[in-house]
């Protein structure tokens, strides 16, 4: 399956940029394109920010589902998703409400992990009563900061207040936190099930697409 997907983090690293579509190639075979939108190097993480992000994602989806099955938009805020489905013909995931969607399964509370002082709209809205929040880790407003030593600490320790806090089961409410691979570092430390946002949207691709298509991998 080719797979296009969206960075809304502008960044000229070829190893973070890829490193989302690195993660759905190890994990489900898929063969990713990746690219991101222009002037964010800071992503998305507040109102204006994902105003903004949202027509670039737009228009650099009508680009890229030219020569892909499907769209991954690697952003828990998914600026434009509804614009892009309505525009494009090939299905589009989201990775804040594939996320969010996984967690739901497994029942009980849902801790979520993000950036300061924000919960991303399509998290919150599917999550609902469920969810279990603090104020997110204490040096991270935006998701690059995932990217620095004290961010990574302080997702650790948020992560660890969630758990005493009552959560069942972790979100990873930033794909920053895909970036860096912190769902395997929490299920180990935490020994709960941490929903990585990027591979539940790929989950969702399989799911939804299914044997057919697959077979062609």
């Amino acid at each position: 399956m080719r797979v296009g997907l969206i960075r809304v983090l502008t960044t000229s690293d070829r190893r973070l940029l890829h490193a989302h579509g690195k993660l759905l190639q190890e994990t489900f075979g898929f063969t990713v394109t990746s690219r991101c939108i222009p002037g964010q190097p800071s992503g998305v993480y507040d109102e204006a920010s994902l105003m903004a992000a949202a027509p670039k994602v737009v228009e650099l989806a009508r680009e890229m589902a030219e020569e892909a099955d499907a769209l991954i938009i690697s952003c828990a805020s998914e600026p434009g998703l509804a614009e892009t489905r309505a525009l494009v013909g090939v299905p589009v995931i989201g990775a804040g409400s594939a996320a969010a969607a996984a967690a739901l399964t497994f029942g009980g509370r849902v801790g979520v992990l993000g950036l300061r002082h924000r919960v991303p709209g399509p998290v919150s809205e599917y999550l609902g009563e469920r969810m279990v929040l603090i104020d997110g880790p204490e040096s991270v407003e935006t998701p690059d900061a995932f990217l620095m030593p004290t961010g990574i600490f302080d997702a650790l320790a948020a992560a660890q207040m969630l758990v005493d806090a009552g959560a069942d089961v972790i979100v990873q409410a930033s794909t920053g936190l895909s970036s860096i691979g912190m769902a395997e570092v929490l299920r180990r430390r935490l020994r709960v099930p941490v929903i990585d946002a990027v591979t539940a949207a790929g989950s969702m691709l399989v799911s939804a697409l299914a044997a057919p298509e697959l077979q062609k991998i």
